[in-house]
């Protein structure tokens, strides 16, 4: 199996650990795809794979509706994505993605959350080029052969397919989520989860200790509102 692999069996237990945290991240979403497509989820291929994301975590379905109809609001503020880069104590890189309608406000909290736990708030680009930055699709398996998927796939920018017990999934670099998202709609395959992920080219081993100053950090980033995804290069178990 290949880093696509092992990276998602390494988060699988942390993403969306807590279900309400898993809400907001994605109602911002439900914003920023409405905001940039329409409401319209047959129109709009960004909102149609948020919408498949909320029903992976069993986000009622009145609940985004409500969310559909509120990002349509033209009071509804927007929410801009923006990155942070920086190191956690020990040398390991983070990478931070946020959500947010009030930048000063959260570059203030990421930077106090370095500072706090003995890390640095690094520069646009510091350690971004240590993360590959790819898409990620979760189909249903039923009836599919992950062999003969990837082989067909690979012109589309896949790279590594795999399944396990929640279904087939589908590494491609960032660029090509668009493709294989309109060819597996195309073949009428069902689409479960999609998302992006960033996966560090090389990870550095710490040991128990080292590991817990780092995880202070990410736990501390991870608890703030704004924050969608955080990443590192830290070697997970």
């Amino acid at each position: 199996m290949g880093r696509a692999f092992e990276f998602r069996k390494a988060r699988k237990m942390k993403r969306w650990a807590a279900m309400s945290k898993a809400f907001t991240r994605i109602g911002k979403d439900i914003v920023m795809a409405v905001k940039e497509g329409g409401p319209d989820p047959d129109a709009n291929a960004r909102l149609r794979a948020v919408i498949q994301n909320a029903k992976s975590v069993n986000m009622p379905k009145d609940n985004i509706e409500r969310a559909i109809k509120r990002a349509s609001d033209k009071n509804q503020g927007d929410y801009k994505e923006v990155l942070f880069e920086g190191y956690a104590p020990h040398g390991i890189a983070i990478l931070v993605e946020t959500a947010t309608d009030n930048n000063t406000r959260t570059v203030a909290n990421i930077r106090s959350y370095f500072n706090k736990c003995n890390g640095n708030l690094g520069t646009s680009g510091s350690v971004e080029f240590m993360f590959d930055h790819t898409c990620n699709f979760r189909i249903n398996a039923e009836g599919i052969d992950p062999e003969e998927l990837e082989l067909e796939f690979i012109d589309f920018g896949a790279e590594e397919v795999f399944e396990d017990e929640d279904g087939i999934h589908i590494y491609a670099p960032f660029e090509s989520f668009g493709a294989i998202q309109k060819e597996l709609e195309d073949r009428n395959i069902e689409i479960l989860s999609s998302g992006f992920d960033r996966i560090p080219t090389t990870t550095k081993k710490l040991d128990e200790e080292q590991k817990e100053d780092v995880e202070k950090l990410i736990e501390k980033i991870e608890e703030d509102d704004d924050v969608q995804n955080v990443f590192h290069t830290m070697e997970e178990e």
